[in-house]
C-alpha cells in the first residue's frame, strides 16, 4: 500500500502546484474552473485580446438549400461535414467572426470549429463520456490557437488538438469527424440537394470581409512565442496535418497528389485563402484538399493548418518532405 499512498501524495502535490500557478487574473475571470486540474504549463496561456465570449459562438445555426444560396463566390471556403446522407456547409466567412458553431448534424452533436491564426479548422463530436457539451470560445490563446470551454463544467480544450488541458475534464479528447475544407463550387456542386448555414442574425458583423488581410503572407503569426518549424519551412507556410505528419501544401500542389504513409491526397485548384485580401473569395489559390485511406477509400482525418501550429503541437513530428 506504501507505493500508492506515495503516489496519491504526489498526485496531490502536482495538483496543489498546478493550482498555485494559476495567475489572479486568471482566476477571477474564471472563478467556475477547477484549476487543481492542469495538463500544461499555464504560463504558455495569454489573452488574444477579446474577453469570454467576446467572440460568440453559434448554437443551432439556421440553415438554407444550397440552391438558395446567392452570396458566396464560387471560391470562397467552407467547411463542409457528411455524415450519413446529410451533407453540411459552414462558410468561413461566418466562422471567422464566430469561430465554434454548435450543431447537430444526422443526430450527432457536432462542434464545427475555426482558429483564424492558425488556419485550423476541426469538427468535433461535442459526446464526451456520456454527456453531451456545448462550447464557448474562452478569448484564450495557446501556441496563437484558440483555447475552447465547455459551458458544462468551464473546463479548457485546445482547438487544434481537441484536448482538455484545464478544469475537470482535463485529459479527456473530443473524436474529430472527417471534415473538408473546400470551395462553395466544390461543396454545391457535389451536394445540391445539401444545406449550408445562414447568415446569422443578431450580430452586427462584415461578413465576407477578411478581419485578418494580409496574414497569411505576413512572416510571423499573431501572439505567436514558439519555435520556428524545423527545415527551412516558413512558419506561415500552409501544411496538410494527418495526425502527426505534415505535408507542405505546396509539395501537394505541385504534385497534383501524392500517395504516402497509407493516404492518398488530392489537390485541385478552386479555392481561395481566407487569409489573404480584404474580401475573403478574392483570396490567391490554395486549392481544396481530400484525404483517404489508400486501402480502403474512407475519408481520413485531416486539416491545412500554417506550419508553426503543426510544430508547436507536434514538435517530434514527422515532416512529409519528399526527399
Amino acid at each position: 500500500m506504501r507505493p500508492l499512498i506515495l503516489a496519491l501524495s504526489l498526485l496531490a502535490s502536482l495538483a496543489t502546484a498546478a493550482a498555485a500557478q494559476a495567475p489572479g487574473w486568471m482566476r477571477a475571470a474564471w472563478p467556475e474552473t477547477d484549476f487543481s486540474r492542469v495538463s500544461i504549463d499555464l504560463a504558455e496561456v495569454i489573452s488574444g485580446g477579446p474577453p469570454r465570449d467576446g467572440i460568440p459562438a453559434l448554437t443551432n445555426p439556421a440553415f438554407i438549400a444550397v440552391a438558395a444560396e446567392a452570396r458566396l463566390a464560387d471560391r470562397e471556403p467552407v467547411l463542409s461535414l457528411e455524415i450519413g446522407d446529410v451533407a453540411r456547409a459552414y462558410p468561413i466567412r461566418y466562422l471567422m467572426w464566430h469561430e465554434i458553431a454548435n450543431d447537430t448534424v444526422a443526430g450527432v452533436p457536432v462542434a464545427v470549429t475555426f482558429c483564424p491564426l492558425c488556419n485550423s479548422a476541426v469538427a468535433f463530436d461535442r459526446r464526451v463520456a456520456g454527456e453531451t457539451l456545448e462550447f464557448g470560445v474562452s478569448g484564450l490563446l495557446r501556441h496563437s490557437d484558440m483555447i475552447m470551454y465547455d459551458r458544462q463544467g468551464f473546463s479548457w480544450w485546445q482547438q487544434f488538438t481537441g484536448e482538455a488541458i484545464v478544469g475537470a475534464a482535463t485529459g479527456q479528447r473530443l473524436t474529430a469527424l472527417p471534415s473538408l475544407m473546400e470551395s462553395w463550387a466544390a461543396f454545391r456542386d457535389r451536394n445540391p440537394n445539401g444545406r449550408v448555414m445562414d447568415e446569422p442574425s443578431g450580430w452586427r458583423r462584415s461578413y465576407g470581409r477578411n478581419p485578418y488581410e494580409g496574414y497569411d503572407s505576413g512572416s510571423w503569426p499573431f501572439l505567436y512565442q514558439g519555435e520556428t518549424p524545423p527545415h527551412g519551412v516558413a512558419p506561415l507556410a500552409r501544411v496538410l496535418r494527418v495526425g502527426a505528419r505534415a505535408w507542405p501544401l505546396s509539395r501537394i500542389a505541385e504534385a497534383g497528389g501524392l500517395t504516402e504513409a497509407g493516404v492518398r491526397i488530392t489537390w485541385t485548384p478552386g479555392q481561395a485563402s481566407a487569409l489573404d485580401a480584404a474580401r475573403i473569395g478574392d483570396g490567391r489559390e490554395v486549392g481544396d484538399i481530400t484525404v483517404t485511406d489508400a486501402a480502403t477509400g474512407a475519408p481520413v482525418v485531416h486539416e491545412v493548418v500554417f506550419a508553426f501550429a503543426f510544430h508547436a503541437f507536434h514538435p517530434d513530428g514527422a515532416w512529409m518532405l519528399g526527399q
